[in-house]
């Protein structure tokens, strides 16, 4: 990942991927969603919607990207789609990643880690968490439920630790509670 700009992908505008990524976009960093066509439309019609404890976000027309059309590698891919979806998921983002690009998974279970491995290497899949209570509405609004809304993420091995320091400045300080763990996977 290059000290300047990061491109974020965020795979998924759901109620983890669009909460986290609605954030950064609101940070004012450089992120794209990855969605199929139907959340496209949707997200074209009312724009990405939260609604949180700790403030809303509106953003009206948030930059989205179909798998069809990626070109470019990103800096960093936040993965947050369901576990049974996966596969599929690779499939979208994979032409998204690039030599010094940094996948970040927010699945539950511990799986997706050798599916990912196997698919991009090892070293391009950092460790990640986060903590939150939110939901979809029928309208596709976010709902942030609580007030938790953490993400951790660190290197799963030591010769990681160099790349996923480089997320702190994409990460940190961008409306929610990020934290590098030198130790997520150690």
């Amino acid at each position: 990942m290059t000290e300047s700009t990061k491109r974020i992908l965020v795979v998924g505008a759901g109620a983890i991927g669009g909460y986290f990524g609605g954030r950064l976009l609101a940070a004012g960093r450089d992120v794209t969603f990855l969605v199929r066509p139907r959340r496209a439309e949707a997200l074209g019609r009312t724009g990405l919607q939260i609604r949180s404890p700790l403030g809303d976000v509106t953003i009206d027309r948030p930059p989205l990207v179909l798998a069809d059309q990626l070109g470019q590698p990103f800096d960093l891919v936040l993965l947050s789609c369901k576990a049974y979806d996966l596969d599929s998921a690779i499939d979208a983002f994979a032409p998204a990643v690039g030599p010094q690009t940094v996948i970040v998974p927010l699945l539950n279970g511990m799986r997706h880690l050798d599916v990912l491995d196997r698919r991009f290497g090892a070293d391009k899949v950092a460790g990640g968490l986060c903590l939150i209570g939110s939901t979809l509405a029928d309208d596709g609004t976010i709902l942030h439920l609580n007030r938790l809304h953490g993400l951790v993420y660190g290197g799963r091995d030591s010769r990681q630790q160099a790349a996923v320091a480089a997320l702190d400045a994409a990460l940190l300080g961008a409306g929610f509670d990020a934290r590098r763990s030198d130790r997520i996977g150690l």
